[in-house]
């Protein structure tokens, strides 16, 4: 008798977390309102699908005034959708852009069981980006629009924009990646190093045990441990994280954005895009591939930053040619200065990418 009562409360709790979760999972975007909360006249929030070189792809649209510039943004991972995270650090971008947060083939809303592996390459998520820029093309009736890629989203953007330099009116690389497998083996070393001094013997033992090296990669122990290093020092995703669970996991599971189903492929998608995009991702050194580019170019960097090291992502600027180039240091921000520190970010975009110059960049 005990037996099936804790069986039907387990069950009446579960049905109850079902019923608490659907009605957290509507599946649309906030409108966007004032300060009195009233929906701003020609505003856009939405979720569209589109046809993107024959898989339907999703990605959610925001602007308080559908006539400005189209900014479309490059999330990280490879598989990560990011829209969550403005709404944990809000960055106020669709303010100033339509903000195009397209969800990458494999990716979030983007996921689907019957994708073809063989079609996860780089080439063809080059192809996807170049799509989905004409697609906001046609649709805003725009010549060019802003590319803004972070992390994954950088090493994916930059080498978007070699390839089409003419659909865009500047490149964005925030959190930029220039070769990952060496700021891997930089930040195992930089966090081993602060252990030490904070006499945290546990994960300093940890660290010593999760080699990571340029000749062997990544160990299986180190990219277990990664994570929980990194934000146990404010040195991953955003400085005021300490943990992906309260930082990533659950800010998803409550995004009202998305439906449940929805909520569930973006971690489908995570572990699919991954699995398929990780080892060419830590290997390929941009250094060597995309040196040139044909359009203005700006870095925003933490400098707090070991996820994708500032100072790897400094030397790596140092090389590129560009007809405008602009390296902004945000001080006090990890690996996502947009929404770390939102209102400089603003500025920079307003002041310099909007204009094409870059006086307010490091010197």
């Amino acid at each position: 008798m005990l037996t099936r009562r804790v069986f039907l409360a387990a069950g009446g709790l579960a049905l109850t977390g079902l019923g608490v979760m659907a009605a957290l999972s509507p599946g649309q975007p906030e409108a966007l309102s004032d300060d009195m909360g009233r929906v701003l006249g020609g505003s856009l929030s939405e979720k569209v699908f589109v046809q993107i070189n024959g898989i339907r792809q999703g990605m959610i649209i925001q602007s308080a005034d559908q006539t400005h510039p189209i900014l479309l943004f490059l999330h990280g991972g490879p598989g990560m959708p990011e829209f969550f995270l403005n709404i944990t650090h809000p960055s106020a971008l669709e303010q100033d852009f339509t903000v195009v947060w397209w969800e990458q083939r494999g990716a979030g809303i983007s996921f689907n069981a019957k994708i073809v592996p063989d079609t996860m390459t780089l080439a063809q998520l080059i192809n996807d980006t170049i799509a989905v820029t004409r697609y906001l093309l046609r649709r805003f009736g725009k010549e060019k629009i802003y590319l803004l890629g972070h992390s994954w989203g950088s090493y994916l953007g930059i080498q978007v924009a070699a390839a089409a330099p003419d659909l865009f009116n500047a490149y964005i690389g925030m959190g930029q990646v220039s070769w990952q497998l060496r700021s891997e083996v930089a930040a195992h070393a930089y966090m081993l190093g602060q252990y030490r001094v904070r006499n945290d013997l546990a994960m300093v033992r940890k660290l010593e045990a999760a080699r990571v090296s340029m000749a062997t990669g990544l160990s299986p122990a180190y990219l277990a441990l990664r994570d929980q290093a990194m934000h146990g020092l404010g040195v991953g995703t955003t400085r005021d994280m300490t943990s992906v669970i309260s930082g990533v996991f659950v800010p998803v599971w409550l995004c009202r954005a998305y439906t449940l189903r929805e909520k569930v492929n973006i971690w489908r998608g995570l572990a699919f895009s991954r699995g398929l995009l990780w080892d060419d991702f830590l290997a390929t050194d941009l250094t060597t591939r995309v040196l040139a580019l044909n359009l203005p170019v700006y870095f925003f960097t933490g400098l707090q930053d070991f996820t994708a090291n500032h100072d790897l992502a400094r030397a790596y600027f140092d090389l590129i040619k560009a007809p405008v180039k602009g390296f902004y240091t945000f001080d006090h921000s990890a690996h996502s200065p947009l929404f770390e520190e939102p209102e400089r970010a603003r500025d920079i975009l307003m002041q310099d990418v909007l204009r094409t110059e870059n006086r307010l960049a490091d010197g």
